[in-house]
Formats: structure tokens, C-alpha cells, sequence
């Protein structure tokens, strides 16, 4: 087991000490950092004391210490997990391979790109959810938004420190970069465009956590085969703090929607909107804006990037072992491939695509079969209630930017759509500025009291860390 040093400015366990010219160049990054939390993270709450966990070692039995920190003060470190001997490469072009301590020099570029890519991510979520404060549900809710931050900011430091001491000035270069892009700022926007979109309202903050932070998860499962052992290391130990990310999500909307429930029982129109709640239509659209926005996360269906990566050993399919054949070569993947017909409206033909070039499809099959989960948990307590109404998830086809299907309309089932009946029809599936406002109104009004909780949702069955529902998990400062 690896030891971790928590008396150094920055915690770690990858001996950063020995490096003394790594050290200098992350202490001289580390107040960048903190003044751009100070202006883009949750806005109004830097002195309040939040009750967090924070990573203190890579042990599962033992990883985190909960206690009360002011957010800027937040002990944001540097964690690997513990290498494994004699490591192999599992896939690609080198399989069998001894995995990579240094980068290969041919695979620089697709490498840096890799890493930037995903930590360009974390800071972007950050930004997006820094007013979300404001209008809180309850205090429960609020650390967990808090505990979300601060992660998504532990996880740009895992990137930085692979960018500064694997990729020499062009590394320091892009690590700058991740603090000076701006979520939604048409100018210097985030890389991927989920990461641009507002995120304004808590149904839409439940959404997040649930599909787009489920992205998040399957492109780490991904990097974590990878054959550039630092990074496989990495992504490994941001897995164990992204699973309380997706719990944020899966619950949060559980909540709402148990809550919706309850308060359509209690009006004889079951009208949830005139008891203050979310209809359950309402949170099927944003269940189709945040699912279609996540889908698009994981690229192209036909990808010569997504060959490229397998092929060299750079980033496999989630959970490689589970496959029988780790090269991917002489094998097709069937696709069906849309075209435009008659009318502006698409058609398809079939395609048979060779395994590399569909790898982001295969991690996409993977991640929609995943979301599922958490939907069919939701429907199951619809059903208990008593309500006939069923939360779907829309066809992969629908509201995509990215791939094969950007540019084309169709319909939550997949079918296709001129453009003009799209125009008339997209605010049945996705959420119009009506929804937003009757959101807005809704959360209009903070919960701050450690004993109260909004209309809209239920309370959770339990707390934090075995603390009560009404704990003060904020404390706030005047």
C-alpha cells in the first residue's frame, strides 16, 4: 500500500517531494487554481463551513475523512492506486505489452488530447452548478452539491499532474488553459458541448449527476485499461469518488419523483404543478435533454479517433476482461446508418462497421443499458403509487448534435422527422422556457433551516456518514 503524505501543500502518494522542479511548477498552478474556485465556484458560499470528505488515502477500507472545511481551504491532492506488479497491456496494437511509465513519443499528441479532454470536463461541471446554491432544497442538498464540486476539482488536479509531468511545456500550457475556458462562454467555451450547457435548476442538477457524471464513468472505465499506466492509475481512484456523484443523481430524482407522486394523490386532478411539485411530464423532458445531451459525450458512431485509441493501446472498452477478444480486428459491428430521403425527412441502410472504428457505439451500448437502471428504480415507484405513467429513456437517435445523427430530426422513438415537424413538435419532448421559469418560481426560495426541506421533493431515508437527515451540514457564515 502506498503512502500518502497529507502534511505537504498538496496531499499525495505519488512521492512528489522527490521531484522538486514537479512540485514547484504545481505549487505555482496551485493559487491559480484557488482564485479561479474563488470565481467560478459555488457563488456565495466560500466561508461557510461545509461538512466534506476529503481523500486521505487510496485504502477502500479507509479512503476519506469527513469534517467541516470552508471549500477554498479544501485539501485537493494528488492520488494514484497502487500500481499492480508485472502489469500487461490488455488490448489494442500492444497488447501483452509491459504497460507505459513514460509516454510513448508517437502517441504524445492522441495522449495529451486524451487527458485534456477529460479534465477539461471537471472544472466545466463546476461552473455550471456554481449558483445552484442559491436555491437549495435543503441543507442535505446542498453538501452534496458542495461534495460534488470538490471532487470535480480533485479530479482537474489528477489531470494537471499527469499534464505537468508527462508532457513538459506543452503540459504546463494546456493545464493553464483548463482554468481559463469558461462553461458557456461563447468565446472560450468548454471543450464538449453537455459541458455548455446552463444548468440552472436542481431537476436539471439531479439530471446532470445522473447521465452526464454516467458518461464520466464509462470514460474512465475506458482510460483505466489504458496502456499509459499513470493514467489507467488515476482514473481507477476518480472512480471511487464519482460512484457518490451517480448517487446524488439516482436519489435526487427519486426523491422528486416520490414527492410528485404524493402531492398528485392529494390533488383530485392530480395536478402535481398546483400542489408545488414537478409533473412527471415535465421530468420526462429533462430526462430527454440531459440523456441525449450525455450520449453525445462519447462521440461519432464511426470514429477513426476511437480506432486510433484502441488500436494503440491508449484507451480500451469499459471493463476490457469481460471481452473475449481484446485486438478487435476482422470484426464488424452492424449499424444502421441514416441519410437523408425525400423531403428532408432520413432514411437508413444498413452498414456493418469495422469494431474499431465503433468502439465510442460500444461504450455508448454499454452506458445506455446502465441508465436503464436507474430509470426502471424510478418507474418502480411510480407504479407503487398507484400512478400509470412510465419515464422512458428516448431513442439514441433523438436530439443529437454529434455523430451520425447531427443535423437530422427524430421523434423520442426514433422515428425521423422533416425539419419542420421537428420545429413544431421538440417542445413535447424537450423542456421550454415555460418549464424553466415554472422551475425557477419553484425554487425561488433557499431552505437553509437544518430541519426543513422543499415542497418539491421528499427527504432522503438517511443522512451523511451516519449523521441525521437535519444535521447542519452547512454552516453558514454572514
Amino acid at each position: 500500500m502506498s503512502s500518502v503524505v497529507n502534511s505537504d501543500r498538496i496531499p499525495n502518494n505519488v512521492h512528489l517531494g522527490d521531484d522538486k522542479k514537479l512540485q514547484r511548477a504545481l505549487e505555482a498552478w496551485q493559487p491559480r487554481y484557488v482564485e479561479w474556485w474563488k470565481q467560478m465556484g459555488p457563488e456565495g458560499f466560500q466561508e461557510d463551513d461545509v461538512y466534506l470528505r476529503t481523500a486521505i488515502s487510496v485504502d477502500h477500507e479507509g479512503w476519506a475523512h469527513f469534517d467541516y472545511v470552508k471549500m477554498p481551504e479544501y485539501r485537493w491532492g494528488i492520488f494514484l492506486t497502487d500500481p499492480v506488479p508485472d502489469r500487461k497491456i490488455g488490448f489494442g496494437d500492444f497488447m501483452g505489452e509491459p504497460v507505459w511509465q513514460t509516454v510513448p513519443g508517437e502517441m504524445r499528441n492522441m495522449l495529451r488530447r486524451l487527458i485534456v479532454t477529460q479534465g477539461d470536463t471537471e472544472p466545466a461541471s463546476v461552473e455550471q452548478q456554481r449558483l445552484l446554491g442559491k436555491t437549495c432544497p435543503s441543507l442535505y442538498d446542498l453538501r452534496n452539491l458542495f461534495q460534488v464540486n470538490v471532487e470535480e476539482g480533485r479530479h482537474l488536479w489528477a489531470m494537471v499532474y499527469l499534464l505537468h509531468s508527462y508532457f513538459g511545456r506543452d503540459g504546463r500550457e494546456e493545464a493553464e488553459g483548463l482554468l481559463e475556458r469558461r462553461s458557456g462562454n461563447p468565446d472560450k467555451p468548454r471543450i464538449l458541448g453537455a459541458f455548455n450547457e446552463p444548468c440552472t435548476n436542481w431537476l436539471s442538477f439531479f439530471m446532470f449527476t445522473y447521465f452526464t457524471d454516467r458518461d464520466g464513468k464509462y470514460q474512465l472505465l475506458a482510460l483505466a485499461e489504458s496502456g499509459f499506466d499513470p493514467l489507467a492509475r488515476t482514473t481507477r481512484f476518480m472512480l471511487t469518488e464519482e460512484a457518490h456523484h451517480m448517487f446524488v443523481g439516482e436519489t435526487g430524482v427519486l426523491r422528486v419523483v416520490k414527492r410528485t407522486c404524493e402531492l398528485m394523490k392529494q390533488n383530485k386532478r392530480e395536478d402535481a404543478r398546483a400542489e408545488g411539485g414537478i409533473d412527471l411530464a415535465t421530468i420526462q423532458r429533462y430526462v430527454n435533454f440531459w440523456y441525449s445531451c450525455s450520449l453525445d459525450l462519447f462521440g461519432g458512431e464511426i470514429s477513426s479517433n476511437a480506432a486510433s485509441f484502441f488500436a494503440n493501446s491508449l484507451k480500451g472498452r469499459a471493463k476490457e476482461d469481460s471481452y473475449p477478444d481484446h485486438k478487435a480486428l476482422d470484426v464488424g459491428y452492424a449499424m444502421q446508418v441514416p441519410v437523408i430521403g425525400e423531403g428532408g425527412r432520413p432514411t437508413f441502410r444498413g452498414e456493418e462497421v469495422p469494431l474499431r472504428n465503433a468502439m465510442n457505439e460500444v461504450l455508448r451500448d454499454e452506458y445506455v443499458e446502465d441508465s436503464q437502471r436507474g430509470v426502471d428504480k424510478w418507474n418502480k415507484a411510480i407504479a407503487e403509487a398507484g400512478v400509470s405513467f412510465q419515464i422512458k429513456l428516448p431513442s439514441r437517435r433523438f436530439h443529437r448534435r454529434t455523430g451520425i445523427h447531427a443535423g437530422m430530426h427524430f421523434d423520442v422513438e426514433g422515428n425521423p422527422l422533416t425539419k419542420d415537424e421537428w420545429e413544431a413538435r421538440k417542445h413535447q419532448w424537450l423542456p421550454s422556457e415555460a418549464d424553466e421559469a415554472y422551475l425557477q418560481s419553484l425554487m425561488s426560495k433557499p431552505v437553509y433551516e437544518a430541519n426543513q426541506m422543499a415542497n418539491w421533493l421528499q427527504p432522503p431515508p438517511h443522512g451523511i456518514k451516519g449523521k441525521p437527515v437535519e444535521f447542519e451540514y452547512v454552516r453558514r457564515h454572514p
